[in-house]
C-alpha cells in the first residue's frame, strides 16, 4: 500500500507545485460568469471570510462618513459583519446602521425607496451593501443603477453575490462595482463549505487600504523565495492569505464546464421558462390552499426562485412532506423557496414538485 501511493503521481512534488496554482486556471471562467476580468477576481476562503476582509478595506468611517446601507432582511451573516467592523472602528450599530425598508404592505424592496435613502443618507455613508437577489423573496436587485447612485454620493459599492452568481447575468466590471462577494455552493452546486470567490474592480488594484495580509498574496514570481520584503500581487490577488484547497477548486472546475456549453443569456431564456411554467401551474390553486407567492410578478425582476408563504398550513411541515419525497427545499421564516435550478431542472421535474406539493396539502388538510 505504502509503494502504491509513493507511486501516485498526484503526490510527487512536481505535480503538486504544478497544483498550488490551480486557482488560475479558473479566474477565466469565473471572470466570464460575474462579467470581469479575470485579474479582478479570486477564488479564496468562504463568503463570510471574503466580506470580512473586503470590508477591512472598504470600511473606513471617519467622523463625517461612517453609516452603511444594508436591507432590513439580508442575510445574518451581512448584519453580524457590518456590525462587528463598526464596532471596531470604535461606533455604535444603532447610529451606524442604515436600513433599506420593504414598503409595510409588501415583502419587496423598491429601487425609488433604496434611492431617496442613498440621496437622504449619502453624505454620511461609507459604504452600501447590498445583495444581488434578495434571499427571502428572490427579488433581483437593480444593482446598475443602485451603485451609480451611489457612487454620485462618494461611497462605496459592495454586493453578496450568494444567490446571483450562476443564475443571473452579472457585469461587475461595467457596472463599476467596487467589491462583491459569493459562495459556490448554490446555482454553482459546489457543495457546501465550498470555496467562496471575490471581485475587486480594477480602479482599486494598486490601493493602499488597510488590509489583512498573508503569503500566499505575494507576488507569484517571488512566493517561493521566502522574503518579507512586501512583493504582493496587485488587486483581489494580494488578498489571498493562505493556498485554496484543490478538491474544492475541483468541483469548481466541474461546474464551469458545465456552463461554459452555454451562455449566461441562455440559462437565464431556460431559467424564466421554468420560473414562469411553476408559477402558471401555482396560481389556479392559490386561494384553495391558502399560498401567497411573495416573489415579484415581473419575471424580469426575479432569479429563478418562488418564495411561498402559507396561510393554513405550517411551511415547515410542508417541507418535511416534500423532502420524504425526494424534493428538495428550504424553508426559511416560514417561507418556502423554490428554485428550479435550469442546470438539472426539466419541466418534468417542475409538474411533479406542484403535483407533489399540492398532495402533501391534502394530506394536511385531512390530518387537522
Amino acid at each position: 500500500m505504502l509503494d502504491e501511493w509513493q507511486n501516485r503521481t498526484l503526490f510527487t512534488a512536481r505535480t503538486t507545485t504544478k497544483m498550488l496554482g490551480y486557482d488560475n486556471l479558473l479566474l477565466g471562467g469565473i471572470g466570464r460568469l460575474v462579467g470581469a476580468y479575470p485579474d479582478e477576481v479570486a477564488l479564496m476562503n468562504s463568503l463570510t471570510v471574503n466580506l470580512n476582509f473586503l470590508l477591512i478595506s472598504f470600511y473606513n468611517p471617519t467622523k463625517q462618513r461612517f453609516k452603511i446601507i444594508i436591507e432590513r432582511s439580508a442575510f445574518p451573516t451581512t448584519f453580524y459583519a457590518c456590525e462587528s467592523h463598526v464596532l471596531q472602528r470604535g461606533f455604535k450599530p444603532e447610529d451606524s446602521l442604515v436600513y433599506w425598508e420593504p414598503r409595510l404592505d409588501i415583502k419587496l424592496l423598491n429601487t425609488s425607496d433604496i434611492l431617496d435613502v442613498i440621496e437622504r443618507e449619502g453624505d454620511y455613508v461609507a459604504l452600501v451593501l447590498l445583495c444581488g437577489v434578495q434571499y427571502l423573496t428572490g427579488q433581483l436587485l437593480d444593482m446598475e443603477v443602485i451603485t451609480a447612485a451611489a457612487h454620485a454620493k462618494g461611497c462605496k459599492v459592495g454586493y453578496d453575490l450568494a444567490q446571483r452568481v450562476g443564475n443571473v447575468e452579472l457585469r461587475l466590471h461595467d457596472w463599476n462595482v467596487d467589491f462583491a462577494v459569493w459562495g459556490h455552493h448554490k446555482f454553482m452546486n459546489s457543495c457546501a463549505g465550498a470555496t467562496g470567490g471575490a471581485f475587486m474592480h480594477k480602479k482599486h488594484e494598486n490601493n493602499n487600504f488597510p488590509k489583512l495580509l498573508g503569503w500566499w498574496g505575494h507576488s507569484e514570481n517571488t512566493r517561493f523565495d521566502f522574503t518579507s520584503d512586501h512583493d504582493f500581487s496587485p488587486g483581489i490577488k494580494g488578498y489571498h492569505n493562505s493556498s485554496p484547497s484543490v478538491i474544492n477548486l475541483a468541483c469548481i472546475a466541474a461546474s464551469l464546464e458545465v456552463y461554459e456549453k452555454t451562455t449566461m443569456q441562455d440559462f437565464r431564456k431556460k431559467s424564466i421558462l421554468l420560473n414562469c411554467y411553476l408559477e402558471s401551474l401555482l396560481e389556479p390553486n392559490l386561494n384553495k390552499y391558502g399560498m401567497n407567492i411573495i416573489t415579484p410578478s415581473d419575471y424580469q425582476q426575479r432569479g429563478c426562485q418562488l418564495s411561498i408563504t402559507f396561510t393554513k398550513y405550517d411551511a415547515k411541515k410542508v417541507v418535511a412532506g416534500l423532502h420524504s419525497h425526494g424534493v428538495l427545499c428550504i424553508v426559511s421564516l416560514g417561507i418556502l423557496r423554490v428554485s428550479p435550478n435550469p442546470l438539472h431542472t426539466s419541466f418534468r421535474d417542475v409538474y411533479r414538485f406542484v403535483q407533489v406539493l399540492f398532495q402533501i396539502l391534502d394530506d394536511l388538510t385531512e390530518t387537522k
